[in-house]
Formats: C-alpha cells, structure tokens, sequence
C-alpha cells in the first residue's frame, strides 16, 4: 500500500537512516516529521561500520581550543574555523545527548568515559562504545529511539529520486518502492544520504553509498563544495569482504594502541615520517599507496603492543579478521587504502541550509566547513549529531503549507554506480593527473547526461572529477602527481551539474579552456 501522501504533506522529510538521519528526525520531536530510507532502518548505510568512535574535547587534559587546533591542521588550510569551533564546542553536550538517548559508551571503573587516540589528535579524546563497535551501538540506541516516537512516521523500503522545485523552492519529493510511487509536497527536505565510497571498487562504505544525496541536490540546482577531497583509509583488511559488500575497516585506533606498518621486507616505511604511523590519513594512505604500486605487500603489525589482548579491545575487528582466516595475536594483517570518506558535500550554511531553499544537508552529505581537505579522524559523527540539532532547530521554524508539485513524465529509474566504478576508481583514486582526469570527464559526461541507470552515479563522478581537474596542486586527500606542490593561497571549488557539464563539453572542443 502507498503510504498516505494527504496525510503526510508538509512535514518535514529526512531522507536517510543513518546516525545523522536518525538523529535530526529525534530533534524534530514533537514536531511531525516524515523519515524515508531505501533499507530497513538503520541498515545498508555506513553509520553501522564506524568503529573507532566520536571526538569530543571531555578528558582532564583536554579542551575544544585543542580539539580545534588539531583538526584546523589535518584540515590542510580548508577548515571554517568558525564553524569548526562551533561544532567542536558542542560535541561533549552531544556526547550527554546520546547517553540520555540509551548509547552505552565505553568507561572506566570509576565510570568516567573510556578515552582512544587515533591519528593526528594530541590527546586521548576518542569516546567509544562497545570497543571498537561504537556506529553500531549508535545506530542501536538512535533506531530505538525513532521507533519509540510517535512523531516520526518512518517509511522504509522508499527511494527518494527526485527533489521538485518551483520558483526556485523545494516543494516536494518523488519516492519509489516495491508499494508504488509516492508524490509528497513539502517545503522542508533534508538529506542524510551519506557519503560517495560506493563509486569506488574499494571502499570501506557499502557499495550503495554511492552520491544519490549530491544528485538530488545538484539536480535540484543547488553549489557543492570541495568534491574532489575523498579520504581514503590507509588500512582496510585486503582479504576477504564484509556481507555488505564493503572491505572490512582496521581502526585506526589499532594504531593508537600501537601497531605498526611495515612491508613484505619487514621494514617500517612511516618511521621516518612525522607521526609516523599516526600520520594524517592522507599521509599514511599515499605512503600505503605507493609502496604497494612499488610491488611490495603491506601490512599491519599488531602482535606485539596488543597480541592476546586484541580481541577484548577491537571484537569487530578480531571477528572479521577471523572470518578472513587471520589472528591478529599472531598475523600480519594485509591492508590497503579504500575510499572511505568524503570531505566534499552539499554547500551549508551554520544552519545547515543549502543554497537551495527548503533544502537542509547534515553528516557525510553536507558541506559544514568542518573537515577541510582532509578529515580529523573520529570527527564526523560527532559533526553528524551536533549538525542534527541546528538542523532540526532551523527546519522545525519553517512554513509547512506548500503547492502540490507536479508529477514527472518519466519516473527515474532505479540507478546504481556499476558502470562507473571501475572507471573513478583508476581516475580518482589515492592519485590523479590531468590526463587520467580529462579521461574520466569525457567518458562520465554522456553518462550524466543518460536517463540510464549510471546518470545519477556519472554526474556525481563527472563534478568530483571537474573539481579535481581544476584544483592544480596537491593539498590534503587530493593529491596530483602532476602539480606536487600546495598553492599559497587555501581556495574551495564549488560545482553546479550545469557548470560541469558546460565544462566536461568545453574539454572537447581544444580552443575552449577549462573554465
């Protein structure tokens, strides 16, 4: 049966079930709001894989002032240190806010929270739950939640495919499911789609992460920001595959507790880097990186700061590297870089709103100013819950009365990334040059362009790789083998769809230059 769009229009619609999904739509409370995910809720996203945990400044030592400064340096000079600061200042209240929402984080015997390093945080100051499975536990306590409130009218096994906009202004959404087609008019969307690791052959999200959040949005018209900056992680598990497609993640706090990497020759090739292991992911993904293009295997060495005690620190891990056929008490773990997170998003304001009005975007989908060039490890589900109440807080204020959208000649199709990954992966990867970029944009412009199952996919690919094209320098996650050296002056890049179709069409015509 098709859910009751008379009923439901004007609510608000989140679209998305991860922990920023889950979160906003809990803020909204009392306040009606619809919630529309493609899978169960709180399944088939990425939130459920994040094992290393949130950021947040509570330790003795430790301050939001530090917290900023650490992550103002991972950012590589792409930072809002505006926004950055209030969204650091609020994680530890947010931290309170999932505790009262029944997350069990991890403590000491005294009760205090049980605090994690990771790489490039000057203090211990990663909150975790369940070892290493705090997105689980996150997403557990959060989907609890939203099934408890009567507020929420949560439509499972609904794809969102289209945003309508008239004047200018959303005014409703177009959703497909095995129950029909569902037109809902409403002036307030907000997309918690998460991240683009889906359009990538390695990747630590699931394969069907693949953008559709930056599509409604650019088709919708609205800027997004700094699409080139993918984050790849330097050690996903090199064998075996998760049952959601995905590579299975080695926390990198495994290396806070001090593993280290080394190569089939036994070397430890981060020595004589500055924080050596520890290293900005970046840094450590292209060292991974190149040595294994040299040849050489690469590995990670937990024997002897963790051995037996493995296991009772990382269960998740220890499991999948069981499934694997590995123990980490006693084997080297192979790894290497996979598409993990993206810097780039939708372009926000502090409240979250897009260029495009009644459009909001929260967590990996967005654009806060937060991340940079480069993520701060552990930061992005704290931005994700913080985000969530300012979104909710600018969302709850707005009109619900809006005009019926009007029906689509044509329903889109179902869409997914097979056709385009192979493809992004050789041309977008841990490295890029000119050539294999301006590849990449003529073979994803006619893709974009399709009513294919790939367009939605492409025109994501086609703006990353625009993006990535004009950035001459290596900054941060992106890294251009042909323009080594960062530029003096830190500048973002903004896509519209239109701009990069106009520009993939001036690529072929050799007179024109790349705007």
């Amino acid at each position: 049966m098709i859910p009751d769009a008379i009923a439901l229009a004007g609510r608000p619609v989140v679209v998305g079930s991860g922990i920023a999904g889950l979160a906003t739509a809990l803020f909204l409370a009392p306040q009606p709001v619809v919630l529309i995910t493609k899978a169960p809720l709180g399944e088939a996203a990425s939130s459920p894989y994040a094992q290393g945990g949130m950021a947040a400044s509570v330790g003795e030592d430790d301050d939001a002032t530090l917290h900023l400064a650490d992550t103002l340096a991972a950012g590589d000079g792409l930072c809002d240190a505006e926004a950055a600061g209030r969204i650091l200042s609020g994680a530890p209240a947010a931290i309170e806010a999932l505790a009262r929402l029944g997350t069990r984080f991890d403590r000491d015997k005294a009760g205090r929270l049980a605090l994690g390093l990771e790489a490039a945080h000057r203090r211990r100051r990663i909150v975790h739950a369940d070892g290493d499975g705090t997105g689980r536990e996150l997403v557990r306590a959060l989907r609890e939640a939203v099934r408890r409130c009567p507020s929420i009218a949560v439509l499972e096994g609904m794809e969102v495919r289209r945003l309508f906009v008239q004047d200018g202004e959303v005014n409703g959404i177009l959703a497909t499911g095995a129950r029909g087609t569902l037109i809902l008019p409403t002036g307030r969307v907000i997309l918690a789609t998460g991240g683009v690791g889906g359009l990538f052959e390695h990747t630590t999200n699931p394969p069907s992460s693949f953008g559709q959040g930056l599509a409604l949005a650019a088709r919708a018209g609205a800027v997004l920001r700094d699409l080139e900056f993918v984050q790849f992680h330097p050690t996903a598990l090199a064998r075996g595959t998760a049952a959601s497609g995905s590579m299975p993640l080695v926390s990198e706090a495994v290396r806070g507790e001090g593993a280290l990497l080394v190569n089939d020759r036994g070397e430890r090739f981060l020595a004589g880097t500055p924080g050596a292991e520890l290293a900005p992911r970046d840094v450590v993904a292209r060292a991974v990186w190149r040595e294994l293009t040299a040849g050489r295997g690469v590995y990670l060495d937990a024997r002897r700061c963790l051995g037996r005690r493995f296991a009772a620190r990382f269960p998740a891990i220890a499991a999948l590297c069981a499934d694997a056929g590995l123990d980490p008490a006693s084997d080297l773990l192979p790894i290497r870089p996979a598409a993990h997170y993206h810097m780039g998003g939708v372009e926000v304001d502090a409240q979250g709103r897009s260029s495009v009005p009644g459009l909001w975007a929260v967590g990996e989908v967005a654009s806060t100013g937060l991340h940079g060039a480069n993520r701060l490890a552990s930061n992005s589900l704290i931005e994700a819950v913080v985000c969530a109440r300012e979104v909710a807080e600018s969302v709850a204020g707005g009109a619900a009365e809006v005009p019926a959208p009007r029906a689509l000649a044509l329903v889109p199709g179902e869409q997914n990334a097979a056709r385009v990954r192979g493809l992004i992966s050789r041309h977008l990867g841990v490295e890029r040059d000119a050539e294999g970029l301006r590849i990449a944009v003529a073979a994803l412009r006619p893709l974009a362009e399709s009513a294919g199952a790939a367009a939605d996919a492409a025109a994501v690919g086609l703006m990353m790789a625009v993006s990535a094209l004009t950035r001459e320098e290596s900054r941060g996650a992106h890294e251009r083998v042909d323009f080594p050296e960062r530029a003096a002056a830190p500048r973002h890049s903004r896509a519209t769809l239109r701009a990069a179709l106009t520009a993939a069409a001036a690529l072929e015509q050799p007179e024109m230059a790349l705007a």
